[in-house]
């Protein structure tokens, strides 16, 4: 396993965790911007992981 492949793995890990507290976040808290900020960093996380997957 090459170094990117370890990077995209943590990244996708991170994700997935990310996506797990934004569930919780929507349905925790009455005001919805946690829920926003959880879930831009999540899509942002996935994005970069998109990235290195099919770009390099």
């Amino acid at each position: 396993m090459n170094t990117i492949d370890k990077i995209r793995y943590i990244l996708n890990t991170l994700f997935l965790i990310g996506a797990v507290v934004t569930m919780i976040f929507y349905f925790a808290f009455d005001s919805r911007e946690p829920f926003f900020y959880a879930g831009m960093t999540s899509l942002t996380l996935k994005m970069a992981e998109f990235i290195l997957r099919f770009i390099i």
